[in-house]
């Protein structure tokens, strides 16, 4: 029989600090040491995925990468990869408030700095860190470099040559942003060696770490970029439906939220590879994964492209169990389910329409 547990919710954005946003320094740690004498056993967190349109975790550029916002600044200090003068002048007045227009103004830059101080020490491992993420990470990288280099651009708005993956434009823009692209990935190699550090603190004090796993992703993002054959998407690579709630308590136009819907004949003819690759990528950042919006793994709510709220969806049969089972053969992954939302019939085959196949 499993003991009863508690824990507390906070996100790694909520934690106090003086650097505009909560790091995973100092104040992380003073948190864990509050959770163990309390008698707590976890910390929940939200995704610590980078943030995307409207600064949110759930419409990342990225299901694999960590949120360079939260690399601790005073750890960097000490490195010797910024000064005690850009660090003084990285802290922010109100230390209460996220201010997100601000970091993307600033934060990016100061560690740019840290990338020109640490590039000659971090090649050696920076070079051994893209061979371990390969499956993901020189895309990531070579995503965020071309949103630069377009201006910042949604995908959908890159020239075509490179938004359909021409091979010749990726082997020119591979080679004219390299630099740009290792700038990305000595981010996430921080990044990475900071949260295992924590983590490690945590397990250490006996508090266990409850991750998030977004169900969608944005489709301003690396996977749809790279991976499009995942998704429901018109020749163009934009959805042609998207993801959403219908009308309820909440809301009477329902909630559009744009992601991309899945589709879920390819993973089942793929046994779900690429949901047990993400799945084995959270067992290594967290004790137990809660899955966001579970309940589409029943049923999901298929809004068609352009409607201008949900009102105009219809529900669509998810994958079901054979999800379910595909994950739970993921060494070392622990579950647990967000309990939201209201059953209805599952879809027969008939209600499906050319819009939002499932």
């Amino acid at each position: 029989m499993q003991a009863r547990a508690s824990g507390i919710l906070l996100p790694v954005f909520s934690l106090p600090g003086p650097y505009g946003i909560g790091t995973l320094g100092a104040p992380a740690r003073s948190f864990i040491d509050f959770l163990a004498q309390a008698g707590q056993k976890f910390w929940q967190i939200l995704p610590l995925v980078p943030p995307g349109g409207g600064d949110s975790p759930y419409m990342s550029p990225s299901s694999f990468a960590g949120n360079p916002f939260f690399l601790d600044l005073e750890e960097l200090t000490r490195e010797g990869l910024l000064t005690q003068e850009e660090l003084d002048a990285a802290r922010r007045a109100d230390p209460d408030r996220v201010d997100y227009a601000w970091l993307h103004q600033t934060r990016i830059p100061l560690l740019r700095r840290a990338w020109e101080r640490g590039r000659v020490c971090y090649a050696q491992p920076l070079a051994e860190f893209m061979v371990e993420e390969a499956d993901w990470l020189p895309d990531y990288a070579l995503f965020l470099a071309l949103r630069e280099r377009f201006g910042g651009k949604e995908l959908k708005d890159w020239p075509d040559e490179i938004r359909l993956r021409h091979p010749s434009a990726l082997a020119r823009y591979r080679a004219e942003l390299a630099d740009e692209c290792a700038f990305h990935a000595f981010l996430q190699l921080l990044f990475f060696r900071q949260w295992t550090a924590v983590k490690a603190y945590a397990n250490g004090k006996g508090i266990s770490i409850i991750g998030d796993l977004p169900i969608y992703v944005s489709p301003d993002s690396a996977e749809v970029w790279s991976r499009p054959e995942l998704f429901q998407l018109k020749e163009d690579m934009t959805p042609s439906g998207v993801a959403g709630v219908p009308p309820d308590a909440f809301s009477d136009k329902g909630q559009h939220w744009g992601n991309p819907l899945y589709d879920w004949d390819y993973h089942r003819q793929t046994g779900f590879a690429w949901w047990r690759h993400r799945a084995a990528h959270l067992a290594r950042l967290y004790d137990v994964v809660r899955i966001d919006h579970f309940r589409a793994f029943h049923t999901y709510w298929c809004i068609p492209d352009g409607a201008a709220d949900a009102r105009g969806g219809h529900w669509e049969p998810g994958p079901g169990m054979e999800l379910v089972e595909a994950l739970r053969s993921v060494p070392g992954l622990a579950l647990i389910a967000e309990d939201l939302g209201i059953w209805t019939p599952t879809p027969s085959a008939s209600s499906q329409t050319a819009a939002c196949p499932a």
